[in-house]
């Protein structure tokens, strides 16, 4: 039994060549310093007149540069066809050297604005109309709201405060100068390794790290034991392939995480749900379920279960080890949200119980750095380890080393910890409020959640339909029925309480559960 969390633990301007050379030189010598009528008026190049919005104490000057001449394309002053100001012609009215303008032209030339002609200089590209990088684009209905809806419409540009059925915590909670500063600290190491391939089990200094933050939960991991993946998604389709085949059963909580029942589908196994109390997975119906299907494999959520919130107590993960004994089953443990968990709150994790016999334990950082870092880790037993590292180079090879770097730079330059006490801290102080105004429009909450992110209510109509109008309204929900395995109509629906406070989401809920009733 333990109570602590992982978070215990702790351009320089390039000379071109070949044909952007050519392309360099010719706009610097071969072209005349005359400028494009529409050239803007002479301005600072610190401080330009475009970047008002922007902080440009933290822009290069190629940055500005290239900001200065985006804009200017985008807003059609300079036109499809239209030659650049020579290279020359533009350090001298900027101010800069013409490395800067050289360098600054061959990105826009690889971002598709500008073409390079070899002795005449550089030319505004024809593109193609595209939206804003930052606009939200409308979330267009694809068939019905299904799994595959929801995972494409958590990945769509909605604003955080229209999402309470987002998975993850907006980026405003989040610690982008923390993943700043490993980025700039991976940086100044040694370029070599950014050219090599990775170690089969991942990058070696995170994997000790993890092998330390482990023990802090009292769970015995060698770094051999520990396989890195790109995400939980695919240490879970790894795991499935190599323990299931078709015509075996999977258990799983009903509910639970979503993701996986179309991957335990894909190997044509069975996907039986086991039902969830207040207190946490059904004993009794765990035991049922076990005794008529056989598993080949458990995979539950130990800690801050998705959706309920719930936790494992000493005693059910007791009763659920012995069952995986007497039944002949493995358990894959999803620890993904143990960093969340509150010091205080008395929890148990099965692989510290177990020791890595019949349990695989996996974790990740998604939730609490960045949720596009796609790290997660495995630990299992040494045998284990070995066939999973040869599934994992069969299937992908390596997984990408950088991405491991940033995340021990994270982890091992003293910041973690606190951050993930800010984001806990945080949690604490807006679920009592985003409770009672989900309670005051009429929904009800399952259990007496005291940590995490998510709260599972009950909004006495079928919420598929809530989701459904929400969809055309411009908000994301998170139905009930994408929860089960049997994807049956629910009155159920998982709430982000960092997203469910905005007046506007609120409101239409309201009117959706009036409506309804």
């Amino acid at each position: 039994m333990t109570t602590t969390s992982r978070a215990s633990g702790r351009a320089s301007d390039r000379a071109s060549n070949g044909a952007s050379n050519g392309a360099s030189n010719g706009a610097s010598n071969g072209a005349s310093d005359r400028t494009p009528d529409r050239t803007p008026n002479r301005i600072s190049p610190l401080v330009l007149a475009d970047n008002a919005a922007l902080d440009t104490a933290r822009m290069t000057l190629v940055d500005q540069l290239v900001h200065w001449a985006t804009l200017r394309i985008e807003e059609r002053v300079f036109l499809p066809g239209m030659r650049m100001p020579s290279i020359r012609s533009l350090a001298e009215d900027k101010r800069v050297s013409r490395f800067s303008v050289v360098e600054a032209y061959e990105r826009l030339v690889a971002q598709g604005y500008l073409e390079a002609r070899r002795g005449s200089g550089f030319y505004v590209r024809e593109r193609p109309a595209v939206p804003p990088q930052n606009a939200a684009a409308p979330m267009v209905a694809q068939g019905p709201i299904d799994v595959a809806w929801l995972v494409r419409s958590m990945l769509h540009s909605v604003a955080p405060e229209r999402g309470p059925g987002m998975g993850y915590l907006p980026p405003s909670w989040l610690d982008a100068d923390m993943m700043t500063s490993a980025m700039r600290s991976m940086s100044r190491q040694s370029s070599a390794h950014l050219l090599q391939s990775g170690h089969p089990n991942g990058f070696l200094p995170l994997r000790v790290q993890l092998q330390t933050q482990l023990a802090e939960l009292e769970i015995g991991a060698r770094p051999e034991q520990i396989v890195l993946t790109s995400g939980i998604t695919q240490a879970v389709d790894f795991l499935l392939r190599l323990y299931v085949r078709a015509g075996d059963t999977v258990l799983v909580g009903d509910p639970a995480w979503f993701v996986m029942f179309g991957r335990i589908a894909s190997q044509g196994a069975h996907t039986v749900g086991v039902p969830y109390t207040p207190e946490g997975m059904d004993m009794q119906a765990l035991e049922r379920l076990v005794q008529q299907h056989r598993p080949k494999l458990l995979i539950i959520n130990s800690i801050l279960h998705n959706p309920t919130n719930t936790s494992l107590t000493p005693a059910r993960a007791f009763q659920i080890l012995r069952l995986a004994e007497q039944y002949d089953f493995m358990v894959l443990e999803d620890d993904i949200y143990c960093d969340l968990c509150p010091p205080h709150q008395q929890v148990a994790r099965l692989a510290s119980l177990d020791q890595l016999k019949r349990v695989i334990y996996m974790g990740s950082f998604s939730k609490t750095l960045a949720a596009n870092l796609r790290v997660a880790f495995v630990a299992c037993s040494p045998q284990l380890a070995k066939t999973f590292v040869d599934h994992k180079m069969l299937s992908g090879s390596t997984t990408p080393e950088i991405n491991e770097r940033i995340v021990y730079k994270a982890l091992t330059e003293g910041h973690y910890r606190r951050h993930v006490e800010r984001l806990r801290s945080r949690l604490d102080e807006v679920r009592d409020g985003t409770r009672r105004q989900l309670e005051r429009i009429g929904l009800r909450m399952f259990g007496d959640p005291t940590g995490g992110m998510f709260l599972w209510v009950d909004a006495g109509v079928d919420t598929s339909a809530v989701a459904a109008a929400g969809h055309e309204a411009g908000f994301l929900f998170a139905p009930g029925a994408l929860f089960s395995p049997r994807q049956a109509p629910s009155t159920w629906m998982r709430m982000n309480i960092a997203c469910s406070s905005d007046p506007a989401m609120l409101s239409f809920l309201a009117r959706q559960l009036e409506l309804a009733a």
